[in-house]
């Protein structure tokens, strides 16, 4: 797909996406703690975070052909384009610096193999870490850090 393609998409509602933002399922116990691990680690606030739940993650995920309900993948939207999966994961740790952009190492393993043990972890993640019954919500002062 074309860079900011899901602005030409009438289902996905206008949204701030000039900088970096990941889309996760707020309800997932490990994903919630990736967010916060990525609100711990940022900074320079240079990333936003959404919860896959909110109208425009659902309408995100449903714009780049991904069920909008059972999240395998989380999504990391840079420069109007998508990254998921394994690619996505190894993204937000290059854009959190150092140290935690040697991940970026990850990518010396083929995609084929990172993207199968993504989709192992995906797909087993409310099993083995839970889910909140509540979405994952954003303190006060992380507010102006997540598109709710």
């Amino acid at each position: 797909m074309a860079a900011y393609s899901y602005r030409d998409d009438p289902s996905v509602p206008a949204f701030p996406d000039d900088r970096p933002i990941i889309i996760f399922d707020g309800h997932c116990v490990l994903c919630s703690g990736f967010a916060q691990f990525v609100m711990r680690h940022d900074r320079g606030g240079r990333l936003r975070l959404m919860a896959a739940q909110t109208p425009v993650g659902a309408a995100l995920y449903r714009h780049y052909g991904l069920d909008p309900v059972d999240y395998q993948t989380n999504l990391v939207l840079e420069d109007g384009l998508v990254r998921v999966k394994s690619d996505s994961s190894i993204r937000v740790f290059e854009l959190l610096g150092f140290p935690w952009s040697l991940m970026a190492a990850g990518r010396l393993l083929p995609r084929r193999l990172r993207d199968a043990l993504y989709a192992i972890v995906a797909r087993n993640r409310l099993r083995w870490f839970g889910k909140r019954e509540v979405c994952y919500l954003p303190t006060p002062e992380q507010r102006d850090r997540f598109i709710l």
